[in-house]
């Protein structure tokens, strides 16, 4: 993660992003990574283990509708976008089931959404289960139009019978054949209407690799996983092979070490075809347990392609792609950084403690609950850093008009296993004028355990906070 060295609350009053734009819900002008996300009605965004498929050039985001108290399945959420930044809520593409495998107290994770090109259907692939994940199944559904609804169709079978794996991805070659991938690196080929599988081309690329993913460039195939640590984040790794066949080499990790693959676990690999360049762009989940409607996050960034190997090897916290010529953009954020001034009518209620942090500089923190941060600001957007680590809990914020109504909320998450100082939350663009940005602790954490009954997550309730910024 990006380390700050001048912390507290600081304003950058800049053009970042963009100009004044008309106050919309989810509006935003680049991706950000590790923050809630609102979409065209104002609702956090909920679309994890996602993927994205274009059609008639557009974007469809395909993922988990969540809950905060519990981890059944509600549905798969379909999300369109034409830029990559703003997203529009278009449907639950497939809801819970009367019953079933997708009924009630059942789990239904990582759509993956494919549009067969000898039919025209939109084939939605998934895994389900019990809460317990002890009846893991592969499973599709069906559809003649991309936002559904789906029809779930059971099973998809392989030899006469159901796949019985859990973490699982989706892979579309240069030819149209379209690829199953399931954890422990096993690769199933498709049946040409995509309803059935036909042949298993690859076994055990790596028995501890979850979450997979895949994509391919000049001819070489990159397979993505994680390891097996529950929610908690890991460095994620990856294989390379000319042929989807193997042998698949082992390449190690792609994002530098300890840095848990920027805080998330891969989900997907987008290509971005423009007519000038291809950006391949990484999709992953940063899990919040248990408020994963409303604390989980996402971290896309564009991965470096060369020769046969691939790195993501910096967060890029805020940044831009042209989709029409695959073209990516570095963000402004060091030059703004640069630019900071002392913030002014800061408001603290209840125990607040500055500290100081080796390596860091100034943070200021509490673990009290209800104790609160507010600030007054003029501008379009708002960009908000904060210090994440082993004891850091969730925050809820509120994004306020000078009145006092509220424009927007979101709950932050500050936990992370190793200490980071990362951006936290990014406001949609709003119609230039004055705001008031308000932060309480909640006094609760993340936590879990594991099918070993292995305690995960934080230990405590703080939250840390460090500069803000502002955008003219």
């Amino acid at each position: 993660m990006r380390f700050i060295s001048k912390l507290f609350l600081l304003i950058v009053f800049c053009g970042y992003l963009g100009t004044s734009f008309a106050q919309i819900p989810g509006n935003y002008k680049g991706i950000f990574s590790g923050t809630p996300w609102l979409d065209d009605r104002g609702n956090t965004v909920s679309a994890h283990g996602a993927n994205i498929i274009k059609d008639n050039g557009k974007f469809y985001l395909f993922g988990e509708a969540h809950s905060d108290t519990s981890n059944a399945f509600v549905g798969f959420n379909c999300y369109s976008s034409t830029d990559l930044y703003s997203w529009k809520f278009e449907s639950v593409a497939l809801p819970q089931q009367t019953n079933g495998r997708l009924g009630p107290n059942r789990v239904g994770e990582r759509p993956k959404v494919l549009k067969c090109p000898a039919t025209g259907e939109f084939i939605m692939l998934m895994h389900t289960d019990t809460l317990t994940y002890k009846d893991p199944c592969v499973g599709y559904a069906t559809s003649k139009n991309i936002t559904g609804p789906y029809a779930f169709q059971g099973p998809i079978l392989f030899n006469g019978q159901p796949i019985k794996k859990w973490d699982m991805g989706s892979f579309q070659d240069d030819d149209g054949n379209g690829y199953l991938l399931v954890h422990s690196g096993n690769i199933y080929k498709l049946s040409d209407d995509y309803k059935s599988i036909v042949e298993q081309v690859a076994k055990n690329v790596e028995s501890e690799g979850e979450s997979p993913a895949m994509f391919k460039k000049d001819g070489i195939y990159y397979w993505l996983a994680s390891h097996r640590t529950s929610w908690e984040r890991n460095d994620n790794f990856y294989y390379i092979s000319k042929s989807i066949y193997g042998p698949w080499e082992n390449k190690g990790i792609f994002a530098p070490k300890y840095s848990l693959t920027w805080n998330s676990q891969t989900s997907f690999v987008l290509p971005i075809i423009g007519t000038k360049d291809t950006t391949f762009m990484f999709m992953g989940d940063r899990w919040s347990f248990p408020k994963q409607a409303s604390a989980a996050t996402y971290v896309w960034q564009p991965i470096n392609v060369s020769g046969n190997s691939m790195s993501i090897p910096t967060l890029r916290q805020g940044w831009l792609i042209d989709t029409k010529t695959g073209v990516v953009s570095a963000s402004t954020d060091k030059e703004n950084f640069a630019k900071a001034k002392p913030a002014k009518h800061i408001n603290f209620k209840g125990k607040w403690k500055n500290l100081a942090v080796a390596g860091i500089g100034e943070v200021w923190a509490s673990d009290e609950k209800d104790a609160s941060a507010s600030v007054s600001f003029k501008g379009t957007q708002i960009h908000l850093y904060g210090l994440c680590d082993d004891v850091g809990g969730y925050a809820s914020v509120k994004l306020l008009s000078k009145k006092g109504d509220i424009l927007a909320t979101s709950i932050l998450d500050f936990y992370c296993k190793n200490i980071v100082t990362d951006l936290t939350y990014v406001s949609p663009v709003l119609s230039k004028g004055t705001y008031i940005l308000e932060i309480s602790v909640l006094g609760e954490h993340c936590n879990w355990s594991d099918k070993r009954r292995s305690i995960y997550g934080s230990k405590g309730n703080f939250v840390k906070l460090g500069n803000i910024r502002v955008s003219n």
